[in-house]
């Protein structure tokens, strides 16, 4: 069955159904992974988003529970040059189009996502709909549909989860967490409890934490600025790790500012120098905003990492706290280990 991508300008492709039945609206943003397919339909920071897979073909190893980012995807679609049907791996429990038909999601296939990613590349992440029919109204509910509060709200538990560990007590501030972040700190034998972004001081401070981590999360920080005396206070009390957007939130809690950027660094091909050793990462990354330099440069913040693509900021250690964050994410998942150190640098400030 045909199925249509209509960008917010007005222009569309068309492609091939799979995936739910159903039509929807969201930002459209693209990835550059060749692989972890699953893992980014199920990561939060893609909340509202319907995702164009740069590889040329998805689905080949199919999809199974345990590598799932989150309990449930809450992306907007999924569009792909190619899926399969055949997978090859013993793990395996269905394909990647029953996936998407349980969860809801629709994807178009044999859709041109080349074009796609240079359109958006070009023009900056737009607004897109997939539909089964062309509609003359449709292009004003794509230019004034907006990603709101209640929907990003299904990114973060809204109840506290405990992960048993005979170390030391870590909170992990949840702004739609990943799996992965978890699974690096129990790895490390640290007993781990998770908590919605917004829990107050008091509350996390009866927990009897040791460290406090800020979790990934979709959408744009500064809609977080009720936490942010939150994070001030613990940051003189506790050690604090921040992964993308907790990078952004310990940021702008000390006094710097984040902005929009053009298409965002999706993936897990991106280069991160570290400025003190030299050193350069390849890291994953799924971030549309970002934190601005100059504005570091007024605070107790110094930067410690950049990109190399682009030079924007991708890590920052405070000067007087046990305090650093980085924009990448040192758990991967899809993507290399080449930063997961930072785990350990974290699990150190804790048993100092």
């Amino acid at each position: 069955m045909k199925r249509y991508l209509v960008f917010e300008d007005g222009t569309y492709f068309e492609g091939t159904a799979f995936g739910s039945d159903t039509e929807t609206i969201g930002e459209l943003v693209f990835t550059t992974g060749m692989s972890g397919y699953q893992e980014a339909i199920t990561d939060q920071s893609y909340n509202g988003q319907i995702i164009n897979f740069c590889a040329p073909m998805i689905g080949n190893y199919g999809v199974a529970k345990q590598f799932n980012e989150s309990q449930k995807p809450t992306i907007k679609g999924v569009l792909a040059r190619e899926i399969t049907d055949v997978t090859g791996n013993y793990q395996s429990e269905m394909t990647i189009d029953e996936f998407l038909k349980q969860e809801n999601v629709p994807g178009i296939r044999r859709i041109d996502t080349r074009a796609i990613t240079l359109k958006i590349r070009k023009a900056g992440s737009l607004k897109a709909a997939i539909v089964d029919d062309l509609d003359s109204g449709l292009i004003d509910q794509i230019s004034t549909w907006k990603l709101d509060e209640e929907q990003l709200q299904k990114s973060i538990n809204p109840t506290p989860a405990t992960f048993a560990g005979t170390g030391k007590h870590v909170v992990v501030m949840d702004f739609g967490y990943k799996e992965s972040i978890v699974s690096e700190l129990t790895k490390r034998c640290l007993q781990v409890t998770v908590v919605p972004g917004n829990t107050s001081l008091e509350e996390i401070e009866n927990l009897k934490p040791d460290g406090i981590l800020l979790s990934n999360g979709p959408g744009d920080p500064t809609r977080h600025t009720d936490i942010l005396p939150t994070i001030v206070e613990l940051e003189k009390r506790y050690p604090v790790f921040g992964i993308c957007m907790g990078h952004q939130l310990l940021c702008l809690a000390n006094g710097a500012k984040t902005f929009k950027m053009k298409f965002g660094h999706r993936g897990f091909n991106h280069p991160v120098k570290d400025l003190a050793t030299g050193k350069i990462y390849f890291t994953s990354q799924n971030h549309g905003y970002a934190v601005d330099e100059k504005s570091v440069e007024d605070t107790d913040l110094k930067v410690t990492q950049i990109e190399l693509t682009d030079q924007t900021v991708e890590g920052v250690e405070h000067e007087k706290y046990n305090a650093f964050s980085v924009q990448f994410h040192p758990d991967a998942k899809p993507g290399p280990h080449d930063a997961d150190f930072l785990f350990n640098k974290f699990w150190d400030m804790i048993n100092k």
